[in-house]
């Protein structure tokens, strides 16, 4: 899409992403038992770097920052949001960065090979979150390392999605757009 970033399409944009992110969350939550935070499967992760891509940098990362952290403050991860709205930051300039590399253009190919930096780079965040975490709560180093590694299996399974399926909805998403803006009267 890759609007001005500030007109009225870009901003109501960025509104419905955030909230797409937040209700990704929302509905579809799996905990998975670990020894550092309270991790779970979600699609948040998935429709961030959806929402980067498609919003732009700057967009994108504000609809994940209000998405994701919105969620955390509002349910129980309050303590922690602040963390998780930097893991969107760093994702944010991952993909704005591997984009750019690519040539700036969205070929099925290039949003492959992005979707899997976002999720192995996701990965790295979560490990460095977890281990801050567990030294919020007062553990020792050695202890905080080997606890934030053991809980990461939350983590993997949230950045293969994010691999697999940031592609698809995409693709999916772009293709409605350009849909959209090429027959303004479509009723979709």
């Amino acid at each position: 899409m890759r609007d001005n970033k500030n007109s009225l399409r870009a901003i109501i944009l960025t509104g419905l992403f955030a909230a797409i992110i937040y209700i990704g969350i929302w509905v579809l939550r799996i905990p998975i038992p670990a020894l550092v935070g309270r991790p779970f499967i979600h699609f948040g992760n998935t429709l961030t770097a959806v929402a980067i891509l498609f919003l732009g940098h700057r967009n994108g990362m504000l609809a994940g920052i209000i998405g994701l952290g919105g969620f955390d403050i509002l349910n129980g991860y309050a303590a922690t949001s602040w963390l998780t709205m930097l893991e969107v930051v760093v994702i944010a300039f991952v993909i704005t960065a591997v984009f750019k590399l690519l040539g700036s253009r969205d070929t099925n190919r290039n949003i492959i090979i992005i979707a899997i930096v976002a999720g192995v780079t996701k990965i790295f965040t979560t490990y460095c979150v977890s281990l801050v975490e567990a030294l919020m709560a007062g553990s020792v180093v050695k202890a905080a390392l080997v606890a934030s590694f053991l809980s990461l299996p939350a983590t993997v399974v949230n950045s293969v999605s994010t691999a697999i399926l940031t592609p698809i909805l995409y693709l999916f998403v772009k293709k409605i757009y350009v849909s959209l803006r090429k027959n303004p009267n479509s009723t979709y």
